[in-house]
């Protein structure tokens, strides 16, 4: 798949993951929207370091489904089309797995919503501009801790196996004008867990056959294959754990 013209938007933008991967989706000619909540310094920062020109930040607050609605009107009106979509956008909190009461009702509605209600909004209302491309692709973050049951809590493990399912479904329903896939990282080197520690992260990483900790850029990359590569795949999961699924 060439990027050339093409354009791009990434959902949580201004993330460690997001930031590489709309780094690395422009450095091969994409126009990039860079999605972001509530931090629109971060975003702007990130749109302005990036290769070539023709990128934009826009708020794309996972939780309200009338602003991701009006994001993707915005994107049609501005730039015309839409042909890469990554759902990187996600929210969790460090929850010993033992601790059951810490894992409130609260808690879990929020990291569900953030982390499933949210992606299946931004698609449903990307899908129709994506179509219109007849060769588009979505890309969801996901995390081995759907597959294995670790991660920060049990409720992310949850919404992440949640999300994994609903590629299965979309790729069926979206094909062939869309196709659908998943990258599925181990523990990442970033601030996107509140709590957790390089520590910890690296204590993680020795457990896997590389013994090393996965870092952004990695993520970004496989997110850049199932895009550029991958042309003939749908509805699957590529991990990029350091071999932690293989023992």
């Amino acid at each position: 798949m060439d990027l050339q013209g093409k354009v791009a938007v990434v959902t949580g933008g201004s993330g460690a993951i997001g930031s590489a991967t709309a780094r690395r989706l422009a450095q091969a000619g994409a126009r990039v929207v860079v999605g972001y909540n509530s931090r629109p310094q971060q975003a702007e920062a990130v749109v302005a370091a990036l290769p070539n020109a023709g990128h934009r930040a826009l708020r794309m607050p996972m939780l309200e489904t009338p602003l991701i609605r009006q994001a993707a009107a915005i994107v049609a009106h501005e730039l015309g089309r839409c042909d890469v979509l990554v759902n990187s956008a996600g929210f969790t909190r460090m929850i010993p797995h033992h601790d059951l009461e810490a894992l409130d009702d609260d808690l879990i509605d929020a990291i569900f919503a953030a982390n499933v209600r949210g992606p299946f909004a931004t698609i449903r209302a990307f899908v129709p501009l994506m179509k219109q491309s007849g060769d588009a692709v979505i890309v969801n973050i996901s995390s081995v801790a759907a597959i294995v049951g670790t991660g920060s809590n049990i409720a992310y493990g949850g919404s992440k196996a949640a999300l994994d399912t609903m590629a299965l479904s979309l790729a069926r329903i979206l094909g062939p004008d869309i196709r659908v896939l998943t990258v599925s990282p181990a523990a990442v080197d970033t601030a996107f867990v509140p709590g957790r520690t390089t520590a910890m992260v690296e204590r993680v990483a020795a457990t896997t056959p590389l013994k090393r900790v996965v870092q952004a850029d990695e993520v970004a990359q496989a997110v850049m294959a199932a895009v550029v590569n991958l042309t003939s795949t749908t509805g699957w999961i590529i991990p990029v754990d350091g071999g932690k699924l293989v023992g």
